[in-house]
């Protein structure tokens, strides 16, 4: 996840057994977004979820930070999510995907990050906002 320990970090809605199979190291996330943060990690179940949780979290996110957003595999938990859907809203919203990962048996993750300046994203699946 290149995730260091001692990074500044914020989990939203995270289930503890995404948690316990992220295996972060040795992180002690903040109890409140307050300042700027290296990782964000947010658990969503639905577009409406994502589409309410992602914009102020990324306020909070660091110009070199990720923001990692997980949500419930193959119509898992009743989800509306599809790994599509997630990269369109995340481009809607002015951040870039980089990586996917299985969290475990029922999450998968995607990385987002800021977009590096005059380089061209061209993704079929969402078309950055200026």
């Amino acid at each position: 996840m290149g995730i260091r320990p001692g990074v500044r970090a914020f989990l939203l809605n995270a289930p503890a057994d995404a948690l316990e199979a992220l295996e972060l190291p040795g992180l002690v996330p903040a109890p409140a977004l307050d300042g700027e943060f290296d990782y964000i990690h947010l658990f969503v179940r639905s577009q409406s979820e994502l589409h309410e949780h992602f914009p102020p979290l990324k306020t909070y996110l660091k110009p070199t930070g990720m923001l990692w957003v997980s949500w419930p595999k193959a119509g898992q938990l009743g989800t509306d999510l599809t790994l599509t859907k997630v990269i369109e809203i995340g481009y809607d919203y002015g951040l870039v995907e980089s990586k996917t990962l299985s969290v475990n048996p029922v999450w998968s993750a995607i990385k987002f990050t800021h977009p590096k300046a005059g380089k061209t994203y061209n993704n079929s699946y969402g078309t950055l906002k200026t």
